[in-house]
């Protein structure tokens, strides 16, 4: 066992077992007890000298670092970004695929592709969500048996939608959500529903994106209803009167090209970025030389990494406009007496990773080395096929909701802590960053990167057991987290602003 370089220019090394003061490894003595996963000092660091991790700066050195020290929390700080960026001068070719890719997918026949036919519920305010819920209690499995292509009836609710402004960055991010999940293909039909006095008027949503009512389509308020009771009565009616359209669909082959993949990360570790996030990114990479879409997202996530994603972007505008999202980060964090170092959390710095940087290098690697073709607004359309980023938190059910809306079909979700995240309509394929917890949390966990360590598998090799994993589900093979019937309560719009 050795301590693990990832780059000849780094100088830490990662511990790949846990290691007591005094054990000699690679020609060091290690000072003081160190977990695995944690970094050890390859030669000596002066005070206020880079640490390098992935030949990239993760940090300052604020105490003198000696050969064979723990380099954690206790010696090495947060560093902001240099701002020095290049534009599209790292872009590397897709390569190249004669054999177009397919999977079993729900053909909505106007260029959308489903994964999954859900029907779904969706509020538009929180005095609606009791309504909501409680009509989608009904459609039990019993209740769904006699429509074997439905996949079930899902209730979409939040904690927000009125109490804010009718307009600006925190209504317009809500009425993107509602519009993404309104037209999203894992949908076959889908009910609306509000109060009706609410500041997030459904009409308005109508109005600006020309969504129509239809049979599969659906809106009503509490208030014009008439009540609770009655509205719970009439959302059952509407539901019931749309399964037996939505039943007529049936999967059919569909092309790679019209899958959106949400890249995703929760609870990490400092094997993130050294095994399941390279293979997800290689996984990325197939996925885009088929003409499909890779959405990676969480900007406080990829600071101090943008400068690797500006190199690859396709055009100045779009490296522009990721840059643009770094610097309203920085304002937001700055306003709101926060710091983007408030990144990693406890969790994280348990499992080895000390500043967003060394965070951020890690989870960029999900976007493998594609080209970066677009950068989106937080639930915005994605259009551009390819690697794409999408604005959101680095909250993983906030940020998810965004990808979804966003028109994701399939998420993958890497995690080295272990996660018990599930979402729908979009199911979400969990993939394990080491062999441990994999084994440990193993009713979780659909895939165990962590092989690529304990085992020897290739990173490639591992990307594409992934890719495979994501055809098999967007053909309708249920993922784990989707077999313990998360995705209920995983539904949460980004509130962005003052509530009043």
């Amino acid at each position: 066992m050795t301590l693990l370089r990832l780059d000849p220019s780094d100088n830490v090394g990662i511990a790949q077992s846990t290691l007591s003061a005094g054990t000699k490894i690679d020609g060091i003595t290690v000072k003081s007890t160190v977990s695995v996963g944690h970094k050890v000092a390859l030669t000596s660091i002066a005070r206020g000298a880079p640490v390098i991790k992935y030949a990239q700066k993760i940090g300052l050195a604020y105490a003198e670092i000696a050969t064979g020290d723990h380099v954690h929390t206790h010696n090495l700080a947060f560093a902001a970004v240099d701002g020095d960026y290049t534009f599209g001068n790292n872009l590397r070719s897709l390569k190249s695929t004669k054999e177009v890719d397919t999977f079993l997918g729900f053909d909505r026949g106007d260029g959308r592709v489903g994964t999954r036919n859900y029907i779904g519920i969706v509020t538009s305010v929180n005095c609606s969500a009791t309504a909501a819920r409680m009509i989608a209690d009904h459609f039990t499995a019993d209740r769904l048996a006699a429509y074997p292509n439905v996949d079930g009836v899902a209730a979409f609710v939040h904690g927000t939608g009125c109490g804010m402004a009718g307009d600006g960055d925190g209504f317009e991010a809500l009425q993107r959500v509602m519009w993404g999940y309104a037209r999203h293909p894992n949908f076959a039909g889908v009910l609306m529903v509000g109060l009706g006095c609410e500041m997030n008027q459904i009409d308005w949503l109508l109005e600006a994106y020309g969504l129509e009512h239809g049979p599969l389509f659906h809106t009503m308020n509490i208030q014009s209803v008439a009540g609770l009771r009655r509205t719970i009565e009439a959302g059952i009616a509407k539901i019931e009167a749309m399964l037996p359209e939505a039943n007529k669909a049936s999967r059919t082959p569909c092309p790679v090209s019209a899958l959106k993949v949400a890249l995703q990360c929760g609870g990490s570790d400092a094997w993130s970025g050294v095994t399941a996030n390279p293979a997800l990114g290689h996984a990325c990479d197939i996925l885009a030389a088929q003409g499909g879409t890779g959405v990676l997202a969480e900007t406080p996530e990829i600071y101090g990494a943008e400068h690797l994603l500006t190199a690859r972007a396709t055009t100045r505008e779009t490296g522009e406009r990721l840059i643009a999202l770094i610097r309203w980060w920085e304002d937001y964090t700055a306003r709101n007496h926060g710091s983007m170092d408030n990144n990693p959390s406890p969790g994280n710095k348990a499992g080895g990773l000390t500043t967003i940087l060394e965070k951020s290098l890690g989870a960029a690697a999900k976007g493998g080395t594609s080209p970066l073709t677009g950068v989106y607004k937080y639930a915005e359309q994605v259009t551009a096929p390819g690697f794409t980023f999408m604005d959101s938190p680095g909250y993983d059910p906030a940020s998810v909701t965004g990808q979804i809306a966003g028109g994701c079909q399939i998420v993958c979700f890497t995690t080295g802590r272990g996660s018990a995240f599930g979402s729908k309509p979009s199911p979400t394929i969990k993939i394990a960053t080491n062999t441990n917890m994999a084994n440990r949390m193993v009713e979780d966990m659909d895939i165990n990167a962590g092989r690529i360590l304990s085992d020897g598998v290739g990173v490639e090799a591992m990307g594409r057991t992934i890719y495979s994993a994501i055809l098999a589900a967007a053909s309708g093979v249920k993922t784990k987290s989707e077999a313990q019937g998360l995705g209920n309560y995983e539904f949460v719009p980004w509130q962005i602003g003052a509530v009043m």
